[in-house]
């Protein structure tokens, strides 16, 4: 996974509410591997629609999308956050999501972001009226930047927030951590000797 810092880049207005992960990518791409890219997947049904947001220049270079309310609910389908990534995408930004897509989107390299509904809207009036407008999600900070000043905070837990900004997904996480463990462990084995035989 790659390491995430923080991201300027062309971000995309996406206005419906309520964007199932059956929208971000249909069930039946989910029978292909994973290693041949999922990006080609990503709104597969809505993008045969020459007017769609990502079909669109400049919005089709985006690696920031702000969407709606709700955003990747339905099913806990890991393929949705497989095709933002392999789309170019790094971070979503929205007001909710479905639980499991926002996991999901961490576990991925993706960071999801929950700002409230007024700053979504504005953000998402701003990239319309502005195309190719860039968005600074700043994931040291916690602050998403927009253009003439406009900072949006946002909070994200600390174990996720670690793991993107070291790259690594749990397991690694927990492997950065060998010489604390095996430290700790040597020490408790001296103070309570009886506890490790």
């Amino acid at each position: 996974m790659e390491r995430f810092e923080s991201l300027t880049a062309i971000a995309a207005p996406y206005e419906p509410v309520n964007v199932d992960t059956d929208q971000i990518v249909p069930a039946r791409f989910l029978k292909f591997p994973r290693k041949d890219g999922y990006g080609k997947f990503l709104f597969h049904d809505v993008r045969e629609d020459p007017g769609f947001v990502l079909n669109r220049a400049p919005f089709d270079r985006a690696r920031i999308l702000v969407g709606n309310a709700n955003f990747g609910c339905g099913s806990s389908r890991e393929g949705a956050a497989y095709a933002f990534h392999d789309a170019g995408f790094r971070s979503v930004i929205a007001p909710s999501f479905g639980d499991i897509f926002y996991s999901n989107c961490m576990k991925n390299g993706i960071v999801p972001v929950r700002l409230s509904d007024a700053a979504c809207s504005a953000l998402r009036l701003l990239l319309k009226n502005n195309p190719g407008t860039e968005l600074t999600v700043d994931l040291v900070a916690q602050e998403v930047r927009a253009p003439r000043g406009g900072i949006h905070r946002f909070a994200i837990g600390a174990f996720y927030r670690e793991m993107l900004l070291k790259g690594v997904d749990e397991l690694g996480l927990t492997l950065s951590l060998v010489p604390e463990i095996e430290a700790f462990e040597r020490a408790y084995a001296r103070e309570a000797p009886w506890a490790v035989r």
